[in-house]
């Protein structure tokens, strides 16, 4: 099964435990090394979000966690609240749980979160040419936004702005909506 593109049939998706934080900083290493193909190894190299900081999104009930059948986490989204739409900060899935809708069904899962808290929309922001990030997305739903499109908010631009001080402007990148309704 190992590389197909099957439904990670035993996956289920709950809240992060404290004592999962340094396995959320794996997943993030692990699903980071893709990137070095493609000539963008400044993202693989870059250092996971500190313990910290996933403590916080854990704390505010922010982070979720997709885990395997030994209840091991496999995947993780962490959300922030961004001008009345679910902002997913960050979806990171282990190359060995990739391609079986792991990604979908935590972004789903966000949607669902989303819906009964009478947000309007999912957010992010990502790279335009990667094609596991702007063309993944299309495929779920999510829009670009242009500079033109009101929804593309004040806040989603300080995101980016500060994304671009990060370096990581150096790439072409887009923020992207997809309604919940």
């Amino acid at each position: 099964m190992r590389g197909e593109a099957a439904p990670y049939c035993r996956m289920r998706i709950r809240a992060a435990a404290p004592a999962e934080l340094p396995l959320l900083q794996d997943i993030e290493r692990a699903a980071g090394e893709p990137f070095r193909a493609l000539g963008m190894a400044a993202i693989a190299d870059d250092d996971p979000l500190p313990l910290d900081v996933l403590e916080s999104y854990r704390r505010a009930g922010r982070a979720w966690v997709a885990v395997d059948a030994a209840d091991r986490p496999v995947a993780y989204l962490l959300t922030d609240t961004v001008d009345g739409a679910a902002h997913i900060e960050q979806v990171s899935v282990h190359p060995v749980a990739a391609r079986r809708g792991v990604g979908r069904a935590l972004i789903e899962h966000l949607a669902a979160a989303a819906r009964e808290q009478g947000l309007a929309a999912l957010t992010l922001t990502t790279f335009t040419e990667v094609p596991w990030n702007a063309p993944y997305y299309s495929r779920l739903g999510f829009r670009p936004l242009t500079e033109a499109d009101p929804a593309l908010t004040e806040g989603l631009r300080a995101i980016s702005r500060a994304e671009a001080a990060h370096g990581l402007s150096v790439w072409p990148r887009v923020c992207m909506r997809r309604e919940v309704g």
